[in-house]
């Protein structure tokens, strides 16, 4: 997610970049294609490590326990996203893979990879640049989490769906949300009536719309209202967003 001060870049080279990395694996590897649907598994946390998974459409969220034993989303991830880089160490993967909805990923075995990085540097190149966007959301999250009050991390976890969706060349005034309040408030770290509270908020200062389809479908009049909204939250004393 980004922070309260920075500025989402929507470039056509996104779009372009995400393209050129799966026309890249298409033309180098053997690709496992898989069809999910909504609460279908790519893998298991503590399943032996063997492939990495590139989404080619849908939306998944990365699952893991607490010391509660309660689940706790970890992560999200959209297409041209890399899934299971966390496995290449341990040699196991560390959390669950699970799709939001219906979607397409693709397996990549990750010897075959590294045989084929040989012969096709770029295919090297495209999973460093993987390895660091994840780090960057990692830190962009951890952040978020640590420093921004609840109703910035709110509008910054729209922002963030948003930014993911403009830079796979997807409309970003209508977004549905593939996650519910309960998620949405265990991914940021907060309840579900915080979350319900702070998108109220965005309603009525028309930052964000709900439609009459559901509370899962949000209009969004202007992306850069999120932003305000998330600096203006930030601006807020503590003793009076305590009291909000």
């Amino acid at each position: 997610m980004n922070d309260a001060t920075s500025v989402p870049k929507y470039t056509p080279s996104a779009v372009r970049r995400i393209a050129d990395v799966l026309q890249l694996l298409q033309d180098s590897l053997p690709i496992q294609r898989r069809i999910v649907r909504a609460g279908d598994t790519v893998y298991q946390v503590g399943q032996q490590f063997g492939c990495l998974y590139v989404v080619n459409s849908g939306f998944f969220k990365m699952v893991n326990l607490s010391g509660e034993g309660r689940e706790q989303v970890v992560g999200l991830h959209f297409k041209g996203d890399w899934m299971g880089l966390e496995g290449i160490a341990a040699a196991q993967y560390g959390c669950d893979a699970v799709a939001m909805d219906t979607g397409e990923v693709w397996g990549i075995r990750y010897d075959a990879l590294r045989e084929a990085a040989v012969r096709t540097p770029a295919l090297l190149t495209a999973l460093h640049e993987a390895m660091s966007r994840e780090l960057t959301r990692d830190h962009d999250s951890m952040l978020s989490l640590s420093t921004l009050p609840a109703d910035a991390r709110v509008a910054g976890f729209l922002r963030y769906w948003a930014d993911a969706l403009a830079q796979r060349g997807l409309r970003t005034d209508q977004i549905t949300l593939r996650m519910t309040r309960a998620e949405i408030g265990n991914y940021l770290g907060m309840t579900l009536e915080t979350v319900s509270r702070a998108l109220s908020r965005m309603a009525r200062g028309d930052v964000i719309r709900f439609t009459e389809k559901g509370r899962r479908d949000i209009h969004i009049p202007q992306v850069e209202a999120l932003t305000r909204f998330m600096r203006a939250a930030t601006a807020m004393p503590l003793s009076a967003a305590a009291i909000h």
